[in-house]
């Protein structure tokens, strides 16, 4: 009976210790650490924009008197997307009709001068210069009739203007007028893109770009909105800088049809810049604390004990890269939750 107690006192004696609250250190599974050559990876923010977005703008003023359209709609090329008043474009052309028939009688009259001053001078009834001035008054009649068809050419394609199509296949992303508004020239109506070909576009500073063929580079682009990763399809650098940041635009094309995200969200482009000699862990081996970022690290008792550590973006195949904190053949827990538990049991313990 003695021993049984005895027992018993022990059991809550390493509880209160919380040497038998905890698993052991040894059941934690761990990682020993080496530097590898790796792929050097950056990471800039990025806005996704359509390759193809067009803005339709009004040519021609009046009041707009269909928009049958709005933001979200699907369109097809050549839809009808815009209708502008046309009555003040259906008078002008029926005045320019007026003036081209007019045009015409007047050139006809100077034709018929020019033809009876012909037979007068082959008669001897008028002089040389009487056929020359019937022959420019033709002529200054013909000339009126082509401008006169110039103006009504131009009075049709403006009344062509007032019917607006989608210039592209696409989504409607931002109607900027509604029906009743006044339209002007140049005043901006609708904005239509292609949801199938996007590109994230970012400015990153020259210094990460050095030494980098440009004609070479790739990148993944993350879309945070989605959790997903999608392979660039090309990477451009454009040639200009920015005089005021020193920083290079670079636009980053996503296959066609990777759906995902919208023209003006948010992305990042993770930019391979060829290998470097680094260590690599699984990024769920990684404590986030506030605003320290560690590992906990088994010493040669293989007791743990957390270090902070500096680390670059994660990668596709799920390891982060340690930038500082971690040296070759050191040994890492691979649960930090676990690793944490044996840590405190250990200190408690006294050990």
């Amino acid at each position: 009976m003695e021993t049984r107690t005895l027992f018993s006192i022990s059991l809550l004696l390493a509880g209160w210790l919380g040497i038998a609250a905890f698993p052991a250190a040894a059941q934690v599974p761990t990682l020993v650490v080496q530097e590898r050559a790796n792929a050097v990876v950056h990471v800039a923010e990025a806005t996704l924009e359509a390759v193809r977005e067009a803005t339709v703008a009004a040519r021609v003023s009046g009041r707009i008197v269909a928009l049958p359209v709005d933001a979200g709609d699907v369109v097809e090329a050549g839809q009808v997307i815009v209708r502008i008043d046309s009555a003040e474009a259906d008078q002008a052309i029926a005045a320019a009709r007026a003036v081209v028939a007019q045009a015409e009688a007047h050139r006809a009259n100077a034709a018929a001068e020019h033809r009876r001053a012909q037979s007068l001078h082959d008669r001897a009834f008028v002089s040389p210069s009487a056929v020359d001035q019937a022959r420019t008054a033709l002529l200054a009649a013909e000339a009126q009739l082509q401008a006169a068809r110039a103006a009504l050419e131009q009075a049709t394609a403006a009344r062509a203007y007032t019917t607006i199509v989608a210039p592209l296949s696409g989504v409607l992303s931002v109607r900027h007028r509604e029906p009743g508004e006044m339209a002007m020239p140049g005043m901006p109506l609708v904005t239509v893109f292609d949801p199938q070909r996007l590109r994230a576009v970012a400015d990153v500073p020259q210094a990460r770009l050095a030494g980098l063929d440009s004609g070479a580079l790739s990148a993944w682009v993350e879309l945070p909105g989605t959790k997903r990763r999608v392979e660039a399809e090309r990477v451009i650098v454009l040639p200009a800088a920015d005089p005021r940041t020193h920083t290079l635009r670079l636009r980053v094309d996503l296959p066609a049809g990777a759906a995902g995200g919208a023209p003006g969200g948010f992305a990042r482009v993770h930019l391979l810049a060829g290998e470097a000699t680094m260590i690599r862990i699984p990024a769920e081996a990684v404590v986030r604390r506030s605003e320290i970022t560690g590992v906990y690290v088994a010493d040669a008792r293989h007791v743990f004990s957390l270090r902070q550590i500096r680390t670059g973006p994660v990668h596709p195949d799920g390891t982060v890269a340690v930038l500082a904190g971690l040296a070759g053949g050191e040994e890492i827990a691979l649960d930090p939750v676990a690793a944490g538990i044996a840590a405190r049991a250990a200190r408690s313990a006294g050990r």
